[in-house]
């Protein structure tokens, strides 16, 4: 290429007016993007939240509208002494700045009291044991009762003195009773006393033997010998299968022997006393 028709080209009209729009372009473009998020983002614009706390929730909204914010519930909870539908808490706080068309988080009070499910501690668990439970799970624990039964024994919860079982909805604000054993047995407990049953002994006859006295046996006294008769007779079992006339037979020669005893014994000693005076 000459060096002259490079020169022309270069200094052309068309070429230097397709630069100039293209530059024109950009600080349009430039001018655009920083007005337009300006006005987008309210750039400078800042409004103070006002406070809607405690308020209705009617109430709350047309403040916020009239600031030009919105008002969005996020959440609900529950005041026994405040009305329902009224303003909690708020987000953000009131004294904040913000742009308009910011949006305020809002939790209201619910008109229905919350409930907890009782969980499964009655016959199930220790006195320790279910307070630790219902109190992490956020009831409102009054004093234990006590009960006849077994020790720090759950046996039973009440709510305004009546029974509830595991599974049943409370309300947060009622107070839980809890039921405990106290140690001690119901008077109405019955308790059958049974006597242990012994194994049957057999009891054997003893064999009767028949003693003679004689002279040179030694005497015993006749108390000592009635009373050993009469005791054997009274240890003596008779057997059922025995007939009248054996029991008969068996007396009679009883009596006989602590006779012939006594009456050998009394001459023994009336011997003796006869000797005594010969040999003084």
């Amino acid at each position: 290429m000459k060096v002259s028709l490079f020169f022309k080209k270069i200094t052309s009209g068309y070429l230097w007016g397709n630069l100039f729009a293209m530059a024109l372009a950009v600080v349009l473009i430039c001018l655009g993007v920083k007005y337009g998020l300006d006005l987008y983002t309210h750039h400078g614009e800042s409004i103070a939240i006002p406070s809607v706390k405690h308020k209705s929730f009617a109430d709350a909204e047309r403040i916020l509208d009239d600031a030009n914010l919105k008002i969005v519930v996020s959440d609900t909870g529950y005041v026994k002494s405040l009305p329902p539908d009224c303003v909690l808490e708020q987000t953000p706080a009131p004294g904040e700045y913000v742009k308009s068309g910011h949006i305020v988080y809002v939790t209201l009070n619910s008109p229905n009291t919350p409930t907890l499910t009782l969980p499964d501690i009655i016959d199930n668990s220790s006195l320790r044991e279910a307070m630790a439970k219902l109190t992490g799970l956020g009831f409102k624990l009054g004093q234990p009762e006590y009960v006849p039964g077994e020790k720090d024994w759950v046996y039973g919860v009440t709510v305004k003195g009546h029974h509830v079982v595991a599974g049943d909805k409370i309300p947060v604000e009622e107070t839980v009773i809890i039921q405990v054993g106290n140690g001690l047995r119901d008077a109405s407990d019955s308790v059958n006393y049974i006597d242990p049953i012994l194994p049957e002994e057999d009891f054997m006859e003893d064999d009767f033997t028949e003693v003679t006295g004689t002279e040179e046996s030694k005497p015993e006294e006749p108390a000592n010998a009635q009373e050993d008769a009469n005791k054997q007779q009274h240890e003596t079992p008779a057997k059922p299968a025995e007939e009248p006339v054996k029991k008969q037979e068996k007396k009679e020669n009883s009596e006989q022997n602590v006779k012939k005893t006594t009456d050998n014994s009394a001459k023994q000693a009336s011997g003796q006393a006869q000797k005594a005076p010969a040999k003084q």
